[in-house]
């Protein structure tokens, strides 16, 4: 399997697209202003102490209070907490982790009022992004994640990743782990780690010792809720958490991401970097891989996977429910339990690729094909537990119940994505009525010749529809360069994918808009 990852930046955002055998099956996309903040280490304020929920609301910064529950202090919070209050208090010298005391662990069964206190400074960790009109969730567990390990200060304990299967290398990477890890830290060791060397062990080990040692000095300089350590950039991120053999490219858009992360990647992987390439085509760089048309035809409330059958996903507060229908499919000869069951695995592989596409997260009931014999039922629960093997995101499926449903919980960290692939018609804008297509050309070169020639802007580039550039390029000379000779080779005019048919975009030489399309205030001011 070849796996690469496109970023496409844009001025107001960043989409994040992984491919697998060139099959779109991770996408993430936030703006530009806005941060991912799991991972975020802040210095926050209990405001409140919630005894019947056995938990606290703490002041790190947002809008809505982040929500902290006991069972999330961990075992070491006295340890944590009073090795803090030592670094507070000494604003000159760190002290050792080495000589912190370490103080007993919390009661598995106590209340947090017995823990913490309103009004007290804590330093703690966001586990789940801000959904919907929740605050963030946050944990006093601090861990400092890398490629190969996970430093968490105060554990004292190596544990080794499960899906290392062979107990050989399970019990080689503890002891090495055990043998160089300093004292007053646990370490997690992630599935990446598997077969790699001491010396690139103890390389990340020391870098995440030394991120640490960086927060605690924050910490010393700092008074009131502030952030105090940063997660890596979700473009870094993505592939720390990614990044393996499989990665054959990883293809960027801006010149200053580029740089970041081929920095990255030549630090985790000194011989790979080459892997990392500038995309600096002035076609999109996510129509120019095929990931526009397989968002537009994966991201609806109705997609279709083989045949005519085809999945309806709905989404609620409390759940999402995925609705598997045959359609119009049919097979002569085949009875209906083998239909039901070719259509219902069929159906699993999808779902799995969209529970990750779409980063669904919370319950998920699944209503399939009913089936009738054990053996198939069976058949179809081995196979999405076999497709979520490779998702990254906590789960649990229960098999079939006797309605034919399955059911399954996925780790919610963040708002789920939510792409509207329905458009409002770019040429009527709802009215049901536009200006004959035939002219449209003409339109687009009124627009071209008031830009140039009244705005005096002579460079800047137009994207239309690939339907309309190919009638634009056709004959010699084609209208694209008539029009190139006319008003200068500064226009630049190329096809998008995510335009509908007679829409456009002007954007100058900055990549910001230029709004011309005065068309939607015209019809606007007649409806009135």
């Amino acid at each position: 399997m070849n796996s690469e990852l496109i970023v496409d930046v844009r001025p107001s955002q960043i989409s994040i697209a992984l491919l697998e055998d060139k099959r779109l099956v991770e996408l993430n996309e936030e703006g530009r202003e806005e941060n991912f903040s799991v991972g975020n280490i802040y210095l926050g304020k209990v405001k409140k102490i919630m005894p019947g929920l056995n938990a606290a609301f703490v002041d790190v910064g947002y809008e809505k209070d982040a929500f902290l529950h006991y069972l999330d202090l961990g075992y070491n919070f006295n340890t944590l907490n009073s090795f803090i209050r030592q670094v507070q208090s000494d604003r000159k010298k760190i002290p050792a982790m080495s000589r912190a005391k370490q103080l007993p662990e919390i009661e598995k069964n106590g209340t947090l009022s017995e823990v913490i206190k309103t009004g007290q400074e804590i330093v703690v960790q966001i586990t789940k992004e801000p959904i919907s009109t929740k605050g963030p969730r946050l944990t006093t567990e601090i861990s400092i994640a890398g490629r190969f390990l996970v430093l968490i200060p105060f554990a004292d304990k190596v544990s080794v990743s499960q899906k290392i299967k062979t107990d050989e290398e399970r019990i080689r990477l503890k002891q090495l782990i055990q043998s160089i890890k300093p004292k007053g830290f646990g370490v997690i060791v992630r599935t990446v780690a598997e077969d790699k060397k001491v010396a690139e062990l103890d390389n990340e080990l020391k870098i995440l010792v030394k991120r640490w040692e960086e927060t605690l000095a924050k910490i010393q300089k700092t008074q009131g809720t502030t952030l105090i350590s940063e997660e890596l950039g979700r473009t870094v991120g993505i592939i720390r958490d990614l990044f393996n053999s499989n990665f054959k490219h990883i293809h960027v858009n801006d010149k200053t991401v580029f740089n970041e992360v081929q920095d990255y990647v030549e630090l985790i992987a000194p011989d790979r970097k080459d892997i990392v390439k500038f995309y600096n085509d002035s076609i999109p760089i996510f129509d120019h891989f095929g990931i526009t048309k397989q968002i537009l035809g994966t991201m609806g409330k109705t997609v279709s996977f083989r045949s005519g059958a085809y999945l309806i996903i709905e989404h609620t507060e409390a759940m999402h429910v995925i609705d598997v229908n045959s359609g119009n499919r049919s097979k002569a000869g085949n009875g209906q339990e083998s239909n039901a069951l070719e259509v219902n695995l069929a159906a699993a592989d999808e779902i799995a690729r969209q529970l990750r596409l779409r980063d669904m997260g919370g319950i998920i009931v699944v209503d399939f094909i009913d089936m009738h014999e054990g053996s198939n039922r069976q058949k179809l629960y081995d196979r999405m537990r076999s497709n979520l093997e490779d998702d990254r995101a906590k789960h649990n499926i229960l098999p079939l119940s006797k309605f034919g449903l399955m059911q399954m919980t996925r780790q919610r960290v963040r708002p789920e994505i939510d792409i509207d692939i329905e458009e409002t018609c770019p040429t009527c804008y709802g009215t049901g009525k536009a200006m004959p297509s035939v002219l449209f050309t003409d339109q687009l070169e009124g627009k071209i010749e008031y830009l140039s020639n009244k705005l005096k802007v002579k460079s800047f580039t137009l994207y239309i529809h690939p339907f309309v550039d190919a009638f634009i390029s056709k004959g010699v000379p084609s209208q694209k360069m008539k029009w190139k000779l006319k008003y200068g080779m500064g226009c630049k005019i190329f096809p998008s994918q995510k335009l509908g048919f007679l829409q456009y975009k002007f954007y100058d030489k900055k990549g910001e808009e230029i709004d011309l399309q005065e068309e939607k205030e015209k019809i606007s001011s007649k409806k009135k």
